[in-house]
Order: structure tokens, then C-alpha cells, then sequence
């Protein structure tokens, strides 16, 4: 540790102390939380199990940034260069079109073993591994139906694919000794106004039920699932809506899944956080920025974030949330994407660590509302950076915009040499 970044530390830490806030107990805790990594940023959502696809299913990616990954080998490198700039053990995210094999093998028939590269490698890592059934970019969903498909037959294709990934989510907890938590969404939806909105989400439910029928170990494995309420091709009805799927995992034991940008383009999800926690164990959050819309930009440290991280804070909620990145932007250096919304979400959660909760908490009960805002305030102004930029140094990462130095060092010799290689082939 340098000694200017030492002595910022100390010095901001008896800022906190007056308040009562223990720093070192905060750092503890940040450690703790694992962030989810998702795998598809680093290739725009391409995967790797069907080649030459086109994206579908309301999913759009823009930007031609070069150097993306195209093999298993390749997003695993992207995603060491990038765990390796930041603080922590964290997990990486899967979707069932990143299947590492060579077998031709189409989603229902997918099986742990078509993924061992990836457990091989969290295994040497240190990782944990969560997964989703990729339900899009599929000849069997181009016409926006999936799980509520009108055909039976369909509805089949994909119950099974649901299947088969609980199976694999599960081999990936007990292989790896922490739970998988595998996060259910599909697109279906319609254009414009149904004329019957009930029997869709009716089958919806009932292909649900199916896929859960099946007993899988939850040790290893935790069932999500995950509201929209509107995307491309489906602006006006989306059968998995927040109030289908709140409903429905609280009736049956599952896990509701918020994500930042699936909601009204003005509504926030931070107040939600508390009421779906009254009356469920646990919670899945994507954290992303929606720019108008569900547009998954990368994460920055903007209100809402805030607003995030100090609700599981002051709730004591953390332990029972799993928090996860859903973005992908195709016009910056991928590597660079996760790194920013990693960092971002880690110090969001640290600033609102560092709050004096109690203290807070005592003075709203007292009605002192004046004091409760002065002192909410001034703290948005006290010196986390000097103990952000301790928690790297501790953690073996580049402290401050340092880390932009190797991420265009890893651009300049392995992902601009991919491009070459790529207009050579």
C-alpha cells in the first residue's frame, strides 16, 4: 500500500469512527458479497452452441466494439482479465447457449456434461456458477412464444430445456459447494393489445408447474423467476408479468427475481426490495441501467444504485439477496463493461455500509427529521473512496483508474489480434 493511500485511510476512518461506524467490520462484510457475473456481456449474447444465429426474443445488442469472444477458451480469458482487477470471489453467470462442446445438441438435450469446461474451471477458480435457460434466439421462439405457446409441442421443447437446466444448475452447486441460482425469463408476449390475456399466462403457469415438478436438491440449486414488463415485439401484453410472477413464487416456494430496467420507465425497484422481502426467504436482483427503457447499459453509480445497495443495507437484507449484473453494451471494451459495473456495484454497497445506521434509524424514530436529512446528506460527501481504494489495495487490484492500464494492455495484445485474425480468416 502506498503511503499517501494508507494515510487517506486512516484519516478517513476516524471521519467514521466519530459516527460509530466500525470500517473494518464494513470491509468485512463487502467482502462477503459475491457478485454474479454475466458471461454474456462478453460476447453480445452471441453463445456459443448455435453459430450464425441472429438475436431474438426482444433481445438487441449494439456497438461492433472488436476483439469479442467467440469460443468457451476466449470468454473464460476475457473474464480472468477482468476478476483480476477486481476485489473479492465472486460468481460467473451462464446461459445455456455458452455450452462448451463440440457435440451438435440442441437446448432440451443439454446435460452437465456439456459444461464441464466451465465447471473445471470455476472449480480452479474459486467461483461459483448461476444459470438461466436461454429461451431465445431459437427457430422454436421466433414467433415470441415459448413456455405459453399455443402448441403443445413447443410447450414441450421448452419445459424440457427448463428441465434439463435445473439439472445442470444442480450439478454445478454440488460440484462447486454454493448453490446455483437458476433465473427463469422468457419473452413472451404480444405487439399489440390481446384479446385474452388470461389463458396464455395460464399456460405459462402450468408448463411452471412442470418444470418444477421435478425435485431437484435445493442445497444446490435455487428456481428464480423473472418479470418484464415490456420489450421488443411484446410492447403492449408480457404473460410473465411482475404481479404473474410475484404471485407465483410466492404460492409456490420460488425465487422473485427484480431487475432494474423491467419496470415502467420511471419506476425504481430499491422500494420494492423490502415488501417482496416481508413475505419471501430470498431474493434475486439484476442490477442494470435502463436508459428509457430496458436498454441494459452499464452500470454506473447513479441514485438508483444508491438507493439499491442502502436498502439491503439498512434492512439487513444482503444475506438473503443474490445480486447479479444483466447488461451489454457491444461499444466498449467488454472487459472494461464488467469491470466498471463490478467496481460500481461494490462501492454502492460500501457507501451505504459505511452509513451510521443505528444512529439514522434512532433520530427518524425521535421524529428528528431535520437531523435525518442533514446528516443523510453529509455523508454522501464523507471519504469512501480512501477506503474503497484501501479494500483494493487489500484485495491485490489496481486502486483507482489504475486498472484501465491493463485492460488496454489486454485490448492491444489479445482482443485487437482476435479482429486480425477474424478479417485474415
Amino acid at each position: 500500500m502506498s503511503e499517501a493511500t494508507e494515510k487517506a485511510y486512516l484519516e478517513a476512518k476516524k471521519l467514521y469512527a466519530k459516527h460509530g461506524v466500525d470500517v473494518d467490520a464494513a470491509l468485512a462484510k463487502l467482502a462477503d458479497i459475491k457478485i454474479s457475473i454475466h458471461c454474456w456481456q462478453g460476447d453480445d449474447v452471441q453463445g456459443f452452441l448455435f453459430r450464425d444465429k441472429t438475436l431474438s426474443g426482444g433481445i438487441a445488442v449494439t456497438g461492433s466494439y472488436p476483439g469479442r469472444a467467440s469460443t468457451p477458451n476466449e470468454l473464460r480469458a476475457d473474464l480472468d482479465a477482468a476478476l483480476a482487477l477486481i476485489p473479492g470471489k465472486h460468481k460467473v453467470n451462464l446461459h445455456a447457449i455458452y455450452a462448451d462442446t463440440d457435440e451438435q445438441v440442441d437446448l432440451d438435450a443439454l446435460e452437465p456434461r456439456h459444461f464441464q469446461g466451465w465447471i473445471d474451471w470455476a472449480k480452479s477458480k474459486g467461483l461459483g456458477l448461476d444459470f438461466n435457460p436461454t429461451l431465445f434466439s431459437h427457430p422454436k421462439a421466433e414467433d415470441g412464444f415459448t413456455l405459453s405457446h399455443t402448441d403443445p409441442e413447443i410447450r414441450k421443447f421448452w419445459i424440457d430445456h427448463c428441465k434439463a437446466s435445473r439439472r445442470i444448475a444442480e450439478t454445478f452447486g454440488r460440484e462447486l459447494g454454493q448453490p446455483c441460482v437458476t433465473n427463469h425469463w422468457m419473452p413472451d408476449g404480444f405487439k399489440d393489445t390481446p384479446v385474452d390475456r388470461w389463458s396464455p399466462r395460464a399456460r405459462l403457469r402450468d408448463s411452471l408447474d412442470e418444470i418444477f415438478a421435478e425435485k431437484i436438491d435445493e442445497q444446490y440449486n435455487i428456481d428464480a423467476v423473472e418479470s418484464k414488463l415490456f420489450g421488443i415485439g411484446s410492447e403492449s401484453y408480457v404473460v410473465g408479468s411482475h404481479e404473474f410472477y410475484m404471485g407465483y413464487a410466492m404460492s409456490r416456494g420460488k425465487t422473485v427475481c427484480l431487475d432494474a430496467g423491467h419496470f415502467h420507465p420511471t419506476e425504481v425497484i430499491s422500494n420494492k426490495l423490502s415488501s417482496i422481502l416481508m413475505f419471501t426467504d430470498q431474493l434475486l436482483l439484476h442490477v442494470s441501467r435502463p436508459v428509457r427503457w430496458d436498454s441494459d447499459h452499464v452500470v454506473t453509480m447513479d441514485d438508483e444504485l444508491l438507493e439499491i445497495a442502502r436498502e439491503l443495507v439498512r434492512g439487513d437484507l444482503l444475506p438473503r439477496t443474490h445480486i447479479g449484473l444483466d447488461f451489454f453494451d457491444g461499444s466498449i471494451n467488454h472487459i472494461a463493461a464488467w469491470v466498471i459495473g463490478v467496481r460500481n456495484t461494490q462501492k454502492a454497497l460500501l457507501r451505504a455500509l459505511l452509513e451510521p445506521i443505528e444512529q439514522l434509524k434512532q433520530i427518524e424514530v425521535e421524529k428528528d427529521y431535520t437531523s435525518r436529512l442533514a446528516l443523510v446528506e453529509e455523508f454522501k460527501s464523507y471519504p469512501f473512496g480512501a477506503i474503497w481504494d484501501h479494500f483494493c489495495d487489500q484485495a491485490g487490484v489496481p486502486v483507482r483508474e489504475d486498472w484501465l492500464t491493463q485492460v488496454k494492455t489486454y485490448e492491444k495484445e489479445v482482443l485487437e489480434k482476435r479482429g486480425q485474425e477474424s478479417v485474415m480468416q
